[in-house]
C-alpha cells in the first residue's frame, strides 16, 4: 500500500562514538569530586568489578573471547519431586500432570531408590522421549539396569546423579568405583543420558564463592576423570558420561558469568587430561535454584529471587534447570507453587523470547570481562588444590574455606550490609505465617544450611518467646541459633543505636561455640555452649540412650521449665551479656519493636 511507512536503515554512524575518556569525565562530573573508585563492587570472590566498561575491555583480555559451545535451545524446564517415602507411584503421577502442563522433563530424587516403581514410571513416561533425572544415595547402577529392563531397546534421556553421603561426588571415589563403572556401561550408546555427576550445587548451597563453585567442581571432575577409566572403559567415555549440577543464585550478572566460565574452563580440564577436542562441547549444565538464598520469611519474595535466578541460568547457558516452588522450604508439594515454579521457564521461554538466543552475552563488555576474571581466579584455585593432593585429600580444607565464606555471608546478612528483602530489610512486621514456628524449628528436614537461617531462626524464636510471655506458658525452650552467632547477633543489635550510645563489645563467646537462646515466660537469655554440651543437653531432655550413636538435636528443644533451667546449669551453658542491656531489649531492638 502507498501510505505503509518505509523503515528508514539504522546506521550506527548516526551516534557518535564515546570514549573511555569522556565516560571517566561524565563520571567524575556526576559524583562531584567523589572518587570513582567508591563505585567498585568488591567480590568475595578477591577482585572487583569496576563501574563500567568499554570496548578496551575486551582488548586487556589478550584475545578475542572463545564462542561457548552452543547449549541446548531452548533449555528443558525440569521440575524436581522428592520420594520421600514408599514407591513413588503418587510422584509418578504428579510428573505425568507437570509433563503435560509445561514441563520438559522430571527429576526424581529417591532416597530410596529400590523400592521405587520402574515398571509403573514406564507405563506412564515412555522413557524413549521423556527426560528423566535420578538422583539417588545408593544403588545408582542397579536402577540403571532396572530402567534398561523396563523400557528394552530404548536410549534413556536424563541423567543419573549418585549422591553420596556427606560429600560431593568426586570426594569419595574410591568407594563406588565400581558402582560408577557399572553406569557408565549401562549407559554406552545412549547419547542424551549422562550416567554420571559433578555436583557443584554442593558447594553452593553451602555458601560458596562463585570461584570456589567453579574451582572444586573441577576437582570433583578430575577426580572423576582419574579414577573411573578402566580397561574396559577410557577415559573419553567418563567425560562424555558427565554433567554438572549448578546451584545459580540471585547475582544477575555474577551467576551469568559463573555458568560461561564453568563451560570455558571444562574445555581447559579435558585438553589437561588430552582428550578429544570434540568433547569439549558435550557438557550438560543442570541448573537449580539455589536453596542458600531461599528464605522462610516473606517467602513470597522467593518468586522474585527465583525469576532473576532463573534468568541468570538461561543466559549463561544451562541445558535445563530446576526452579524450586517459593514455599518448599515449610510447606508440602502442592499445585498452586508447584504451577508458578513450573510456568516461570515457560514466561521466559515463550514471552520473553529467551528461548530464541544461543549466547546473549558473547560480546558484552562487562560480561566477558567478568566471565573472564571468574575462569582466570578458579582455575588458580583448582591448581592449588590439587597440587594439595585434589579430592578426596583435600574435603576436609574445601569445607573450611567454604565455611570462612559461608560466615561472612551471615555476618554480612546480620548486619545488614547485605540486603535479603523481606528478612532484613522491609520485613513485613505484621506477618501471618503460613507454617507453624515451634514445628518448623523442631522438623528434621528445616533447612538449617542457608544464608538466612541465623536471622530468620533468631526472628522465629523471638516471636515464640513473646507468644510464651503473653500466654504465660508453663514451659521453657532452648533454641539452637546455629554456630558462632552471637558476634553475628551483637554486630546487628550495635547497628540499631546511635554511635554515641553503642557499648564497648568483645568477643561474646569462644570460637567453635553453639549460640543459644534461653527462653521462659519469665525471661530471654542469650547464651552459648560448645557442641558437645549442646549434645549431652539434647540427649538428656529427650532421654536418648547413649548407645544410640546417631542423634541429631531439633532447633527446638522444650520441657517444663524447672527441667530446663536445671539442665542448663549442669550442662554448662554460659551467658552472653550485652553492657547495659538485657536479652529482652536486645531482642526488642532486633524485631524493630
Amino acid at each position: 500500500m502507498s501510505d505503509t511507512p518505509v523503515a528508514t536503515p539504522v546506521s550506527f554512524a548516526e551516534f557518535p562514538a564515546v570514549t573511555t575518556a569522556e565516560w571517566q569525565a561524565r563520571l567524575a562530573r556526576d559524583l562531584k569530586g567523589q572518587d570513582p573508585a567508591t563505585l567498585r563492587w568488591h567480590l568475595p570472590d578477591g577482585f572487583n568489578v569496576e563501574p563500567f566498561y568499554h570496548r578496551e575491555a575486551l582488548a586487556a583480555l589478550g584475545t578475542l573471547p572463545t564462542p561457548l559451545p552452543h547449549p541446548q535451545v531452548p533449555w528443558l524446564n525440569v521440575p524436581t519431586l522428592t520420594v520421600e517415602a514408599g514407591d513413588g507411584r503418587n510422584q509418578i503421577d504428579l510428573a505425568a500432570a507437570a509433563l503435560r502442563n509445561g514441563a520438559d522433563g522430571i527429576h526424581f530424587v529417591l532416597p530410596d531408590a529400590p523400592t521405587f516403581a520402574v515398571h509403573y514410571l514406564a507405563e506412564q513416561l515412555p522413557l524413549a522421549r521423556t527426560y528423566v533425572g535420578y538422583t539417588v544415595t545408593a544403588g545408582a547402577a542397579d536402577l540403571l539396569s532396572q530402567l534398561v529392563d523396563a523400557a528394552p531397546g530404548t536410549a534413556l534421556r536424563g541423567f543419573m546423579r549418585f549422591r553420596s553421603a556427606g560429600g560431593p561426588e568426586g570426594a569419595a571415589t574410591a568407594d563406588h568405583r565400581d558402582e560408577l563403572r557399572r553406569c557408565v556401561s549401562l549407559t554406552t550408546g545412549m547419547p542424551d543420558f549422562r550416567a554420571l555427576a559433578v555436583n557443584a550445587a554442593f558447594f553452593g548451597d553451602r555458601g560458596a564463592t562463585a570461584t570456589q563453585q567453579i574451582a572444586f567442581a573441577l576437582n570433583a571432575a578430575a577426580a572423576l576423570l582419574a579414577d573411573v577409566p578402566s580397561e574396559e572403559i577410557s577415559a573419553a567415555q567418563v567425560a562424555g558420561a558427565l554433567h554438572v549440577h549448578v546451584a545459580v543464585g540471585p547475582s544477575y550478572f555474577l551467576e551469568i558469568a559463573k555458568l560461561r566460565a564453568l563451560r570455558r574452563l571444562w574445555a581447559t580440564l579435558l585438553h589437561g587430561f588430552g582428550l578429544p577436542e570434540a568433547l569439549n562441547g558435550q557438557l550438560r549444565i543442570h541448573a537449580a535454584t539455589s536453596s542458600w538464598t531461599q528464605t522462610t520469611l516473606d517467602s513470597h519474595t522467593n518468586l522474585l529471587r527465583h525469576t532473576t535466578e532463573a534468568m541468570s541460568a538461561v543466559l549463561g547457558g544451562a541445558d535445563s534447570l530446576s526452579v524450586a516452588p517459593f514455599d518448599s522450604l515449610y510447606a508440602e508439594p502442592n499445585d498452586f507453587s508447584g504451577r508458578l515454579a513450573r510456568n516461570l521457564s515457560v514466561l521466559l521461554r515463550e514471552e520473553s523470547g529467551l528461548g530464541q538466543v544461543q549466547d546473549p552475552a558473547a560480546g558484552s563488555y562487562y560480561l566477558e570481562t567478568l566471565t573472564d576474571q571468574l575462569a582466570r581466579e578458579a582455575w588458580v584455585h583448582f591448581q592449588r588444590m590439587e597440587a594439595a593432593g585434589g579430592l578426596p585429600q583435600v574435603r576436609g580444607l574445601m569445607q573450611e574455606e567454604i565455611k570462612e565464606a559461608a560466615t561472612e555471608t551471615f555476618r554480612r546478612i546480620a548486619s545488614g550490609q547485605q540486603v535479603v528483602v523481606g528478612t532484613n530489610r522491609f520485613q513485613n512486621r505484621g506477618e501471618q505465617f503460613s507454617f507453624h514456628p515451634k514445628k518448623l524449628l523442631r522438623s528434621a528436614s528445616f533447612d538449617v544450611t542457608r544464608a538466612t537461617y541465623p536471622t530468620e531462626v533468631l526472628r522465629l524464636a523471638t516471636a515464640l518467646h513473646f507468644e510464651r510471655r503473653e500466654r504465660k506458658s508453663k514451659r521453657a525452650a532452648v533454641v539452637l541459633l546455629g554456630t558462632n552467632t552471637n558476634q553475628i547477633i551483637l554486630e546487628s543489635f550495635l547497628n540499631t543505636l546511635l554511635p554515641h550510645e553503642r557499648p564497648e563489645m568483645a568477643a561474646s563467646h569462644p570460637k567453635g561455640t553453639v549460640s543459644l537462646l534461653y527462653s521462659s515466660p519469665e525471661e530471654a537469655t542469650l547464651m552459648y555452649a560448645t557442641p558437645e554440651q549442646f549434645q549431652r543437653f539434647a540427649r538428656f531432655i529427650y532421654q536418648i540412650p547413649t548407645e544410640k550413636q546417631l542423634f541429631i538435636p531439633p532447633t527446638l528443644l522444650s520441657s517444663d521449665m524447672p527441667t530446663l533451667q536445671e539442665a542448663v546449669r549442669v550442662f554448662g551453658f554460659q551467658e552472653m551479656k550485652v553492657q547495659g542491656y538485657t536479652t529482652e531489649q536486645v531482642l526488642d531492638r532486633l524485631q524493630g519493636r
